[in-house]
């Protein structure tokens, strides 16, 4: 399935619209998508008044430094995992202060999969903290950029859902 610019964009706006009207603020913490969740969220004017930070944490060096992830739970799980993915989430809540956050750690491709971790193989998480966390892995076929673009539009549903049943 091709996930497209202006689907990106509908699901950015709704969200967008949906943390103005809660008086919420976001932050992102992504890896695969290298800040395209940011992207979407930011295309829309006057969207500084509920994106504090879009965090790029590709490397587990910096998911350590900007985010406080373990570096035991990146030994133990590596950095495609539920537990990094929550861990993320709460670094982001904290780093920005916001209310609500999304993390997004995956193997886009072409390279990078193994047995247990293959290409298209995406962790989600978002929340509010630790504590106040969902996480959910998904399986995506495609190439790099189409695996990007359905783990883009899935973070965005996702944290939409979250605030919707908040």
């Amino acid at each position: 399935m091709v996930t497209t610019d202006q689907e990106l964009e509908q699901a950015g706006v709704r969200l967008g619209k949906l943390l103005q009207e809660q008086g919420r603020t976001i932050a992102t913490a992504e890896s695969c998508t290298g800040g395209w969740v940011a992207k979407v969220l930011t295309d829309r004017a006057g969207s500084s008044a509920y994106v504090m930070a879009g965090l790029v944490t590709y490397s587990n060096s910096a998911k350590q430094a900007l985010l406080g992830v373990s570096g035991k739970t990146l030994e133990q799980h590596g950095a495609v995992s539920e537990p990094v993915v929550r861990q993320m989430v709460a670094g982001a809540v904290q780093a920005a202060g916001v209310d609500v956050a999304v993390a997004i750690s995956g193997v886009a491709g072409p390279g990078g999969g193994s047995p247990d971790k293959p290409v298209g193989m995406v962790w989600f998480a978002w929340g509010s903290g630790l504590d106040q966390t969902e996480a959910v892995v998904k399986h995506f076929d495609g190439d790099r950029d189409e695996v990007r673009r359905q783990s883009v539009l899935f973070a965005l549903q996702a944290v939409t859902g979250f605030l919707e049943g908040a």
